[in-house]
């Protein structure tokens, strides 16, 4: 045997010469090479045993003179771009154990492309043939049942054939791998395979193939993946019938095809070692089982478009390899398991178009490796988180539930109502503002701001120190003046419009209190989250005469995040409002400036005083075409009032 290395293609066989028959064995397999393969290699080489030049880029007609090679023990011309018929006379290989042709492309979809098969029952010794992935038509011969009964891998998979599976190949007593896949072969699996004792991978999937699958297919107690999926295979209980004594089963795919029946905790518990199970696009029906959470090593768990009922197992979280999750389209009902949640490897869960109520677990958004998250159709309410996969997207889907709210703008869904504190701390916060700040301003309001006694401002501060001490919070308190005019109809316009709206670069409401004082007054206010930096105005105009803000300046960088954080806002004003569902609000300011800027603490901007707002209303089932419109008088501050709400008209005299 010679060894080459760094050899140069085209090989040139002539140069070859004085050691021609000393060759035994040539492999370049997996390289990039090009090129024509040499029509007399056979001639030049005739002690060839292996003859290996897989994965490379020939292209050419199959080397007739190979045959002359009589020796031949392995031929590898796989994936490759070989081409034409195969030689009839390639028995004449009797010593051939090994035949890879496959992924070329050899055949023409013709009746004769397997002619070839006849003089291969002349290799007793033949172990492997693929011929897989090429264009071979026409049925499967009968005679390749007279193959050699040491075979042991058939690929025939990835043709043009059609016909049904000629009887005889439970001859191949030692076969393990059969792979008859993409093809469009027909009719039943032959009885007699249940003869193939030593069968550990079955591969009938996207054929054509119809009836009734006999239970002797488990008769290969080795079986350990079985792929019949997008076939029209038929039965009830298929589960417990047929695949019941299938128990090193890793790999189950019947999906896409006529099987009814259940799932059965016994058949759970007989498979503990199941690995995939895909039975999608069948008519299964029942509830699972919690056995089902004893398949500790299940990676893929498909059920999805059949008829199953009932809740969710929570036993599911106990399968802590489970990637992918796929149960959409049944009639599931109840609320998502929690514990799904413990599922650290999950990678992708469809639960979609179920009947699934209650609300969605927020421990969902700490899953680090999910990736895919389909909830949509079901009846599902509560709040969606912001974190985690629910910040994209595009990899999230939450339609057809009418009870969400919250999440990122992108989801389109309405605010949360703000009493859903998202903590406990918070909910402490609206609770005392809510219930101790309005009883207060109900009793100090005309006493504080009409300025009669200076120690109700001392008992304010206490009483502003106090909330602080429990909640940590500063808040600024808006008392209006009802004598101006408009001032009640300013009241009403901003809780209107704060009431409907929530965003982050908003200034934020925690109560309101509309009453009448002691006098008998009518009193209206609101309570804001105070702005510690004040507004925007004071920065960029600030007073010379008031040291604490004199000194105050903003950077270009300072002001662009402002600029965005405002934009930000109206951009979300003006499209992304929803009322009770029914409307599409377009909230116009009317008087935007930069004393209604205010600044936190780490001076991102938040929008304030919509005492001017208007509230443009557009039903959803509403068309582009239909929106109504109005025509208001101008707004807003002079000098700050919008371009949008100023109407000019001229009037030519010449």
């Amino acid at each position: 045997m010679v060894r080459f290395s760094r050899i140069q293609w085209p090989l040139q066989v002539e140069i070859l010469k004085p050691v021609n028959s000393v060759i035994t064995a040539i492999s370049v397999a997996g390289n990039s090479f090009h090129g024509s393969l040499p029509t007399n290699i056979g001639l030049t080489l005739p002690n060839l045993k292996l003859l290996a030049i897989g994965e490379n880029n020939f292209s050419a007609n199959f080397p007739t003179s190979v045959t002359n090679a009589s020796g031949l023990e392995i031929l590898d011309l796989s994936q490759n771009k070989v081409a034409g018929q195969i030689p009839t006379n390639l028995g004449d290989l009797t010593n051939l154990q090994l035949l890879n042709l496959g992924a070329n492309f050899f055949g023409n979809n013709s009746t004769q492309d397997l002619d070839f098969i006849a003089s291969l029952t002349n290799c007793s010794n033949l172990r492997i043939l693929s011929l897989s992935g090429n264009k071979f038509g026409g049925n499967i011969p009968r005679v390749m049942a007279n193959l050699s009964n040491q075979l042991t891998k058939l690929f025939l998979g990835g043709n043009q054939l059609s016909g049904t599976i000629p009887e005889g190949f439970g001859n191949f007593v030692n076969l393990y791998l059969l792979g008859l896949e993409l093809n469009s072969l027909s009719g039943v699996i032959p009885r007699d395979f249940g003869k193939l004792q030593n069968l550990q991978h079955l591969h009938f999937d996207n054929n054509q193939f119809s009836g009734q699958i006999a239970s002797t297919v488990c008769n290969a107690i080795t079986l350990y993946y079985l792929d019949l999926s997008f076939n029209q295979f038929e039965g009830g209980n298929i589960l417990d019938n047929v695949f019941m004594n299938c128990q090193n089963l890793q790999y189950l795919d019947i999906s896409h095809n006529n099987f009814t029946g259940i799932i059965s905790p016994q058949f759970l518990q007989m498979h503990s070692s199941l690995m995939y199970i895909k039975i999608g696009e069948n008519s299964f029906s029942g509830s699972l089982p919690p056995e089902i959470g004893k398949l500790v090593h299940l990676v893929d768990f498909n059920v999805s478009h059949n008829k199953f009922v009932g809740a969710i197992p929570s036993s599911l979280a106990d399968c802590s390899n489970l990637a992918n999750l796929s149960m959409q389209a049944n009639f599931f009902q109840g609320t998502i398991p929690p514990n799904l949640a413990s599922l650290k490897s999950i990678q992708q869960i469809d639960l979609s178009s179920n009947n699934l109520t209650g609300s969605m677990p927020k421990e969902l958004e700490k899953l680090q490796y999910l990736r895919n998250l389909n909830l949509s159709y079901n009846d599902i309410e509560g709040e969606i988180p912001n974190t985690g996969i629910f910040s994209n997207a595009n990899q999230i889907s939450l339609i057809g539930n009418n009870k969400f709210c919250g999440g990122i703008l992108e989801l389109e869904f309405p605010p949360c109502p703000m009493i859903k504190g998202k903590n406990r701390e918070k909910l402490k916060v609206v609770i005392l503002l809510s219930i101790v700040l309005p009883a207060m301003l109900l009793v100090l309001g005309t006493v504080i701001f009409s300025r009669k006694l200076n120690w109700f401002r001392k008992f304010w501060s206490c009483l502003q120190r106090k909330a602080r001490k429990h909640s940590n919070k500063f808040v600024a308190v808006k008392v209006l003046d009802l004598q101006k005019n408009g001032a009640s109809k300013s009241f009403k316009a901003e809780c209107k419009a704060l009431r409907n709206i929530r965003h982050r670069n908003l200034v934020s409401i925690v109560s309101y209190c509309s009453s009448i004082d002691s006098k008998g007054d009518e009193f209206k206010a609101l309570v804001y989250e105070l702005m510690e930096n004040g507004n925007l105005d004071l920065w960029l105009h600030p007073e010379t005469t008031d040291k604490p803000t004199s000194s105050r300046s903003l950077n270009l960088s300072q002001k662009l995040n402002i600029a965005i954080d405002v934009a930000s806002t109206l951009q979300y004003l003006h499209n992304h409002c929803v009322l009770r569902k029914l409307y599409q609000i377009k909230i116009v300011h009317c008087d935007l400036k930069p004393s209604n800027i205010f600044l936190d603490n780490d001076l991102v901007a938040h929008v304030g005083d919509f005492g001017l707002v208007r509230l443009l209303l557009k039903p959803f089932n509403r068309s582009s075409e239909q929106e109504g419109s109005s025509t208001i008088a101008i707004k807003g501050t002079i000098g700050c009032a919008a371009p949008g709400n100023t109407n000019f008209y001229v009037q030519d005299f010449t």
